[in-house]
């Protein structure tokens, strides 16, 4: 006797079967998308994010620049740097081994004269592990767009970003120059507040990461100031120079870096630039190094641009980058600018910087360092994973002036 009952329950039973597999199979296809939602949801809300900088793989795709030839020798200097138990900040003092705690230092090198005075690590990573430098990569970008000046890809700095990225026109980028863009000054409005969930990072974080147009993004950003007059810190900024690049070369970022420098410098590891759905880097802060080769950066603009007596970046373009290119990107409190750092080409002049000789500097968030003191012949690199930051605006969370006196403490005790 044939019964319907026991057939449409079979048939139930066999369509759950095939939907159970179908997700599972979906969620196995899409898992680095599934994984990358949690993380762009969870990037500022005070979640550990150790284990995330370190495995970015996990949740973007990645090109990589490929190391090439002998790694190049960081000897250890024959006297050890202690490292000073506390500093100075504001007319106080204050700990040095509570500001690597609270902002969870991962990694530190303190290199003078190329050689190296301080190693440590720490919260599981070594000399081996890969870590997300965020804005760090700001400064690289920096150096891609010299040597592209340098090879005649690009013919000026003051031409208009328009002119090698033509899908900007009509937007607030229109009649900015690369100059303007390499300072921050591009005169776009832009809101950094990264515990902000509805800031213009945060809003051009989620467009990067769920594979939304950038070209329709920037189309929502309005003019705020006349370009080269206002320095206002945008990572947008950034993202367009790294169009300019692409279409100026003809090649990605992450080709070009490794032709121009990843292949010559010595690097201990390849480097792994992360990109978006179309193939394009996150040229604004997506760039993974080994922690010496941070360090191995730093000290390629120490030595201005030279390397085992190879010329690999342009020696006036070094120098150009770390001065103040007018009275709005000079360090101090002024008007012209929402910061009291000073500003050259994608690298941060701090209040104490007179010139040439004084300190310069490379920051990203989450409390990343490259801390260069030509006076003193000093480089020192700080990786970090602080939860905190971004939770509040202000100094409290972001401990960044905190750091840089830091920092400067440090590289005065090298003296001694």
């Amino acid at each position: 006797m044939h019964h319907p009952w026991k057939f449409w329950k079979k048939a139930l039973a066999a369509l759950a079967l095939l939907l159970f597999a179908g997700a599972l199979t979906a969620s196995w296809l899409y898992r680095r998308e599934i994984a990358r939602v949690w993380f762009v949801t969870h990037l500022f809300d005070g979640s550990a994010q150790v284990e995330s900088f370190r495995h970015m793989d996990r949740y973007f795709r990645m090109h990589v620049a490929h190391r090439a030839g002998p790694v190049s020798p960081m000897p250890a200097a024959s006297t050890p740097l202690v490292l000073p138990a506390q500093y100075p900040l504001t007319g106080r003092t204050r700990s040095t081994q509570e500001l690597l705690d609270s902002t969870e230092t991962t990694g530190l090198i303190v290199l003078r004269n190329g050689q190296v005075l301080h190693e440590h690590y720490a919260l599981g990573n070594d000399a081996s592990t890969h870590w997300m430098g965020w804005s760090l990569g700001k400064s690289v970008v920096s150096a891609l767009v010299g040597l592209a000046l340098q090879e005649g890809f690009i013919d000026s700095i003051d031409d208009p970003l328009t002119r090698y990225a033509p899908e900007l026109a009509g937007s607030a980028y229109d009649g900015v120059t690369i100059r303007q863009a390499l300072q921050m000054s591009s005169g776009v409005a832009w809101n950094e507040n990264y515990g902000d969930s509805q800031s213009d990072v945060v809003r051009f974080g989620r467009t990067f990461a769920f594979g939304g147009s950038l070209e329709a993004f920037a189309r929502t950003l309005k003019r705020e100031h006349l370009p080269g007059t206002f320095l206002r810190y945008n990572s947008l900024d950034v993202q367009v120079l790294g169009m300019v690049l692409e279409n100026a070369t003809d090649r990605s970022l992450s080709s070009y870096l490794e032709q121009r420098l990843w292949s010559h410098i010595g690097a201990s590891a390849d480097a792994y630039w992360l990109i978006d759905d179309t193939g394009s880097e996150f040229a604004a802060g997506g760039l993974s190094l080994t922690l010496r080769d941070w360090a191995r950066f730093g000290q390629l603009h120490l030595q201005h641009g030279r390397w085992q007596g190879e010329e690999l970046m342009p020696r006036d373009w070094v120098a150009l980058s770390h001065q103040a290119g007018g009275p709005h990107l000079r360090p101090g409190q002024r008007d012209s600018a929402n910061t009291p750092l000073g500003y050259g080409l994608l690298w941060w002049l701090p209040e104490d910087n007179t010139g040439l000789d004084s300190p310069y500097v490379a920051i990203g968030v989450y409390n990343q360092f490259i801390y260069i003191d030509p006076a003193r012949q000093v480089v020192i690199v700080k990786t970090s994973a602080n939860r905190r930051y971004g939770m509040t605006p202000d100094e409290s969370s972001l401990r960044e002036a905190e750091t840089l006196a830091w920092l400067k403490a440090v590289a005065e005790a090298t003296d001694r």
